[in-house]
């Protein structure tokens, strides 16, 4: 009896243990079943955006292109699990800065979730205390950002600096209307500056003037401008300057005079009745020979004669001829044509005398 009691405990407890098996095999098929058709969860991080997708992909590249996400040249991601069916995926992407390195251009790779302290720090770039930085640190990265590290040194600087000269304008109504003459050269003067100059990784960039002292005054350029009426010119005298008891002439010869006298002038040619190639004197005609009362001017007496409505300059003149007519404060010009002393008529002039 007691041998079937002992029996039909043991039974009872094999078949207790293949129930426990049996329940142990389903729950691993279970457990295999979800693991293999289970979806996991991910959430996208992309700057500010943020995307749940749920795949059964496990690759991060085939997640993000299955979540509509496009990588650019550049681009990084990085992947984080969270839990047993949930990842995390961040995107970084690239965005291309310039630096200007003390001179030296660098382009470089950062990424939109940086600072520039970041880049700075991650490429090893270093700058000195009192350098120049045209951004702030903590500039947040964007594609086609520019940063500039420079030296900056400014010296205080003293140096001597040209005044430039001022042209001034002067009428002169002896002169041909229109025409012009410089008077004075101009020249320019000096000055003594003292600045504050700074220089940008060597070269100047700005010059800050603290003081100027004249050293030397600048000398204006003087022009005299024609105010006259258009002069006709007979000899090569050109347009003169008459200055007091000279006569400078556009050569550049000066005349001296002893005196000047106004004259009623005439006009004659050596084909006019009474007249021919030779004068008074001996001498041949040509423009320059004037006749005259020689009781009044005596025979060989030189003149500059300039017509006194400034039309004409006659120029050097000498008395070499005379006319019957001719008597007292009267003079006969000569002309190579009959129409040029028609023109000329009879003119009221200042004569020069030439000493």
């Amino acid at each position: 009896m007691q041998k079937v009691k002992q029996f039909a405990i043991e039974k009872k407890e094999l078949c207790i243990r293949a129930a426990v098996a049996l329940a142990v095999v389903f729950a691993m098929v279970g457990l295999l079943a979800v693991t293999v058709f289970a979806e996991t969860t991910y959430v996208i991080h992309d700057g500010e955006r943020q995307i749940i997708h749920k795949t059964d992909a496990t690759e991060p590249a085939e997640v993000l292109e299955e979540a509509g996400l496009e990588l650019n040249a550049g681009d990084i991601y990085a992947t984080t699990d969270s839990s047993f069916l949930s990842s995390t995926i961040t995107v970084r992407r690239a965005a291309g800065v310039t630096i200007n390195y003390y001179g030296e251009i660098r382009n470089e790779t950062a990424y939109e979730d940086e600072t520039l302290a970041d880049v700075l720090e991650r490429l090893e770039l270093t700058w000195n205390e009192g350098d120049s930085l045209s951004q702030s640190l903590d500039t947040q990265v964007f594609d086609g950002l520019n940063l500039a590290i420079s030296t900056v040194v400014v010296e205080e600087q003293t140096y001597t600096a040209a005044i430039p000269y001022e042209t001034v304008y002067v009428d002169d109504h002896n002169m041909e209307k229109g025409a012009t003459k410089v008077r004075t050269a101009g020249v320019e003067g000096e000055m003594l500056c003292t600045a504050n100059v700074t220089y940008v990784n060597g070269m100047e960039t700005n010059r800050e003037v603290l003081s100027q002292e004249v050293t030397t005054e600048a000398v204006n350029k003087v022009v005299a401008v024609g105010t006259g009426k258009n002069l006709v010119r007979f000899t090569n005298a050109g347009i003169p300057t008459i200055g007091d008891g000279t006569i400078t002439l556009s050569t550049g010869e000066v005349l001296t005079y002893t005196h000047a006298a106004t004259f009623k002038a005439t006009a004659y040619t050596s084909t006019d009745a009474g007249c021919d190639t030779k004068t008074a004197t001996g001498t041949t005609v040509r423009v320059g020979t004037v006749a005259v009362d020689p009781r009044v001017i005596p025979y060989g007496t030189r003149m500059f004669i300039v017509t006194n409505d400034g039309a004409y300059i006659y120029g050097v003149g000498t008395a070499e001829d005379c006319g019957g007519s001719i008597k007292g404060n009267r003079l006969d010009l000569y002309f190579n044509t009959h129409s040029e002393c028609v023109n000329f008529g009879v003119r009221n002039c200042t004569v020069y005398f030439i000493g």
